[in-house]
């Protein structure tokens, strides 16, 4: 079948007539038409091709079809494309050797992404500087001598003080400092829980999570037990014999929504029931926007619970600081794990820490960034009402970040659209663990606490451009 480009001189230049034929379907076709037209001089170097939208309604075919297309000729390097100036026909005589190619999976960026949505990442911009310089400049002033020389494993007790009276207030936590061990964030308390001889798998966990995570209790030899997700978070009734569970209970990582209160009891009855265990990862209980925020599970049971947090969502990834508090029976074993001389988190940030948080400026930063991620937040919501209406957003009540929920099978060509728009983000397929019998879903997980204020409304304005059609 021929189809043509009508009106296309204002756009590139010139008449271009296309055979869409072959094997592969439509995407397989575009690719190698427009291929072709490039090799054959038809489509000359630097020629600017129409945007995928129009370039779609003129041939009759999907915009992902298009977007997948240019995404690919861009991969192969026989286009290019730039912010400003569009998609154009490379410069280059020949494309990129095969070697060269970037993974379908990792969909290319000519010239890295310009816009990044991806989660995890708070808005570094907003880094409280000042007050964490007068933290710091009291914390040397104040600080003993003996700051200066071999430290405690359990971390300076100026912090687990300053943890215990926090968290009590912010998250429900029932503790004492003698309980809190200090680590460097999440994943070094799982390397010390497991690797370290503390716990061992197996291990459940939600069916949805970081990889990286998994790769983590991997390493240390721990077999991962997926656990489905509904509405009310995981499925505690899935729970088989494992001795261990490892939830999001505030916020769900990454679909969103709390754990249902009926299900916050049950996981503390099977822990009781089987002398089990709860690893809680507080990863941002701290930003609720709907409602006041969901307490520690912690707070029901301080002997079956481990609550894991940090400061890099809350502060910044940059400053290495986490914490476990610790059922007493553990303690010990955490301290060992550590060891001696144990590569600790600077005792200097631990003493500014404790001041950031005392003098009442951690507060404060995060009554600040609530209330700006909660405009973020709502800003999304807005601009996918008047552009998008038919994709919902999930898991907005908290956190960083929300999930697009995509029709069935868009979500690959979704992706690509985004990298073609210079976006990065992450699919949700990138979360599923692998064993996990759960039905899957498709979504784009969109981190909106990572742009900077004057960042954030172009990077909504391409991300709206990526989404698919109705």
């Amino acid at each position: 079948m021929v189809e043509s480009w009508v009106n296309s001189a204002e756009r590139i230049g010139s008449d271009l007539h296309l055979e869409l034929t072959g094997p592969g379907g439509r995407r397989a076709a575009l690719i190698r038409a427009l291929r072709e037209a490039v090799r054959s001089g038809r489509l000359a170097p630097g020629t600017r091709l129409p945007p995928y939208r129009s370039l779609a309604a003129d041939l009759g075919v999907a915009r992902n079809t298009v977007a997948d297309a240019y995404a690919e000729l861009v991969a192969e390097g026989w286009l290019t494309a730039r912010q400003g100036s569009g998609t154009r026909v490379a410069e280059r005589a020949e494309p990129l050797r095969p070697a060269a190619r970037v993974p379908k999976k990792a969909p290319p960026r000519a010239h890295g992404p310009r816009h990044d949505l991806t989660q995890g990442t708070p808005d570094v911009s907003a880094f409280p500087r000042t007050a964490w310089l007068a933290s710091y400049r009291r914390a040397l002033q104040q600080a003993p001598n003996e700051v200066f020389g071999p430290g405690d494993p359990a971390g300076r007790p100026e912090l687990r003080q300053a943890l215990t009276e926090y968290l009590a207030r912010a998250r429900g936590v029932r503790t004492e400092p003698g309980r809190i061990v200090i680590c460097s964030g999440f994943a070094h308390a799982l390397r010390l829980l497991f690797g370290g001889g503390v716990l061992r798998g197996p291990l459940a966990v939600e069916a949805y999570g970081l990889g990286f995570h998994r790769q983590v209790l991997a390493a240390a030899g721990v077999r991962t037990v997926p656990l489905p997700l509904d509405e009310h978070g995981a499925r505690i009734d899935r729970l088989g014999r494992e001795r261990a569970v490892l939830l999001t209970p505030a916020h769900q990582f990454p679909t969103g929504g709390p754990l249902h209160p009926t299900r916050r009891a049950a996981v503390i009855d099977w822990a009781r029931a089987r002398d089990g265990l709860v690893l809680e990862d507080d990863y941002d209980g701290e930003f609720r926007y709907d409602r006041k925020p969901v307490g520690a599970v912690q707070g029901l049971d301080p002997e079956r619970v481990i609550h894991i947090g940090s400061v890099s969502k809350s502060l910044s990834p940059a400053v290495r600081l986490g914490w476990m508090v610790l059922p007493e029976r553990y303690v010990e074993a955490a301290l060992a794990a550590k060891g001696e001389r144990e590569a600790w988190a600077s005792v200097l940030d631990q003493l500014s820490l404790a001041d950031f948080i005392a003098s009442g400026s951690y507060d404060r930063h995060v009554r600040r960034m609530r209330q700006r991620y909660r405009g973020r937040r709502d800003r999304l919501v807005a601009a996918l009402a008047e552009h998008a209406p038919h994709i919902e957003a999930t898991g907005i009540a908290a956190g960083l970040h929300a999930v697009l929920r995509l029709p069935p099978g868009t979500e690959a060509s979704a992706v690509k659209a985004a990298a073609w728009q210079g976006i990065a983000l992450d699919g949700l397929a990138a979360f599923r663990h692998p064993e996990t019998d759960m039905p899957a879903g498709d979504g784009l997980v969109v981190g909106y606490a990572t742009p900077s204020e004057h960042a954030y409304g172009p990077a909504l304005e391409a991300l709206c451009g990526a989404l698919p059609p109705p």
